[in-house]
Formats: C-alpha cells, structure tokens, sequence
C-alpha cells in the first residue's frame, strides 16, 4: 500500500512545490493545476525499480510450471490484451480497468511483509495487490496497447472520504483526462471526481506536482 508516512513525505514535497516551481503546465487533474517538475524521476525509487523489473520479469517465455511465479498468468494477460488490438481506445480502457479490479485487494504487509511495495505485473496477476499495483499493470497494459507513455500517468493522491492516501491511472485522450480506479468500476472523467486531491504524478518521462485551482 502507499504508506500512511507518504501523507509527510507529500507535504514536504507539496511545500516545496509552493515555495519555488517551474510554470504551470496548461493541463489540469480534479481541478488541481499541474506543475513540470525538473528533476528526473531518479527521486522515485520504487516506481524507478518497477519500470526496470518489468522489461526483465515480465516474459511470458519458459515453461511457468518451472518457476516461482506462475507465468501462465502472464500468457493469459498478453492474450487478453492481443484481442484488444485494434479496438477503439475507450473500449481498451474501459476492458483494462475490468482486467484489473477483478483481482483481489491485498495489503503489501500481508503480500510481502513490508509496509510500501510496488508490484510488477506478474506479482499483481499471481497474488493481488493494492492500489499502486493495479495502477502499474493498467500503465503496462495500455502501452502494450500502443498507448504513448506521456498520455499516461500514475497518480498519487489523497482521498478525502476515507482520509488515505490512493493511486489511480489517469489517460489523457485528446486533453480529457481519463480515470483508471480500482475504487471505480467505471472509467471516468477526472471532473466527475470531488474526493480526490493530486499530489504528484509520474511516468516514465517525468512527473508532476499539482497546485489548487486559482480563484477570482
């Protein structure tokens, strides 16, 4: 799960972005203005690491009975997503999202025995996961699809009905940001969301801090 400190961490990292930042990108998430950050995404170690071990973990190849983890999970997903191609974008977004929720919530204690991992997609298809791990297989799965990493983004936010911290994917299709929520069976506009505060948001190009909508 993303660890209760990371409402500590997303402070410091908000005061900062308040205290000096480049402009504001022209785009927005649940209203919230988005801020280019210039450093690399290096800071993220966790989603660093993921982007690393999916180009190594995640291959279907070799006989699944074989190994610690059961890549047969792994030909299934690639099935599924080759009778995606060619389909209409909203209906890959809409079938991903299902592929995803339908996997079970499981909290990182009780999957891994630590507080705060992230999952690459054979880890998530095997055991579960919580929200940051359904946000990671849907960012793969949508690129496998062809959809270009700078219209996806991984989402950090804050949910202000439960008080927690969440993730959700956002997909920028023709400048409407589109929402990926295991919390949501639906896939959603982002302004039909009023619960969600952005903090950050990351993908392999770059990432984003979020300032509240300029009144007056």
């Amino acid at each position: 799960m993303i660890a209760r400190n990371a409402k500590a961490r997303a402070a410091l990292l908000l005061a900062a972005c308040l205290a000096g930042s480049p402009a504001a990108a022209a785009d927005t998430l649940f209203h919230y203005r988005a801020v280019a950050q210039h450093s690399g995404i290096e800071t993220f170690g966790q989603w660093v690491r993921v982007l690393e071990r999916h180009l190594t973990e995640d291959v279907p190849e070799g006989d699944c009975r074989r190994h610690t983890y059961d890549r047969c999970h792994l030909r299934r997903w690639q099935a599924f997503l080759a009778g995606l191609r060619g389909r209409p974008l909203m209906d890959q977004l809409r079938a991903v999202n299902r592929f995803a929720n339908r996997l079970p919530y499981v909290l990182d204690l009780d999957n891994y025995g630590v507080e705060d991992y992230w999952a690459v997609v054979h880890e998530f298809l095997d055991r579960g996961g919580d929200c940051e791990d359904y946000v990671i297989t849907k960012f793969f799965s949508l690129k496998w699809l062809g959809v270009p990493a700078e219209h996806l983004r991984v989402v950090i936010l804050q949910d202000t009905n439960l008080h927690a911290p969440h993730a959700v994917l956002a997909v920028d299709v023709g400048r409407t940001h589109y929402i990926l929520d295991n919390q949501i069976d639906q896939v959603v506009t982002d302004e039909r969301i009023v619960h969600y505060v952005p903090v950050y948001s990351i993908n392999e190009l770059g990432w984003w801090m979020y300032l509240p909508p300029e009144h007056g």
